[in-house]
């Protein structure tokens, strides 16, 4: 049987009870037996895993490591993958660096297969640790996918802090990541318009609405603690007024139809 999550009705007050649970639920979760033997599995044969057409041969070794970096759905894409991991992380033309994506990229780098083997103990705790927090986030979306998304926004914020690049660079990278951009667009209230927008003119949407809704667009701000949970209980606040109006034109549709 399978640890689960518990947080509660969801929403904010999810939110809070998932931030007060999560050490304890974290460390029940690691002794999940189905989990371990992933992870055993995966630090144990990643040292004779030397190039990336031997990765994605073993599925129990690529699920794994795609797992830890959110990339599960690509599974099945063997051939996409092995080019990713093919690529020279340093050449900012190769295919890993021109993927808006950048979940690719830190893939790539981690795994180090464009640059020789890479170094099996560490990577085999660095990815094993990935893995468990990407599950924990899955698992709670089983129950609440919005802080699934919570968490993972969270998470790659909190990645973001320190990092010496622009704050440009860091907007079209949280455009370039589905599930970061789609907290983002709706913390900001934004439609499914903004995408059809040119690439320029939604960073010029995106920083205008993070001064308004957050009170900055730098992520020198955006990526401290506070900043990420204003993010979070906007992006929360504004899916629990969403999915109250859904159910409020429902009720009144069932309504009319029995009258």
């Amino acid at each position: 049987m399978t640890a689960a999550i518990t947080f509660g009705a969801g929403g904010l007050l999810g939110w809070r009870v998932l931030k007060q649970s999560e050490d304890r639920q974290m460390e029940i979760l690691s002794k999940d037996p189905v989990l371990q033997r992933n992870t055993a599995y995966f630090r144990q044969n990643i040292d004779t895993t030397l190039t990336a057409e031997d990765l994605v041969k073993d599925y129990r070794l690529l699920n794994v490591a795609l797992g830890a970096f959110g990339l599960e759905a690509d599974i099945s894409n063997k051939a996409f993958i092995r080019q990713v991991l093919d690529s020279d992380v340093s050449d900012r033309t190769s295919l890993v660096n021109r993927l808006s994506d950048k979940r690719y990229l830190r893939l790539a780098e981690a795994l180090g297969f464009g640059a020789g083997a890479p170094a099996a103990d560490e990577l085999g705790a660095k990815v094993s640790a990935a893995y468990l927090q990407r599950e924990f986030e899955r698992r709670v979306g089983e129950g609440d996918e919005n802080l699934r998304l919570a968490l993972n926004a969270r998470r790659e914020l909190q990645g973001f802090a320190g990092r010496d690049s622009k704050d440009s660079t860091l907007w079209f990278e949280v455009m370039g990541n589905p599930p970061l951009r789609e907290v983002f667009e709706g913390a900001f209230g934004f439609g499914n318009a903004y995408g059809k927008l040119s690439i320029d003119r939604q960073l010029e949407e995106f920083t205008k609405a993070s001064e308004r809704y957050l009170g900055s667009a730098s992520f020198a701000d955006i990526a401290t603690d506070q900043g990420i949970d204003k993010l979070v209980r906007n992006f929360l606040a504004r899916s629990q007024l969403e999915q109250a109006q859904v159910q409020n034109r429902y009720s009144a549709a069932l309504t009319l139809l029995s009258s």
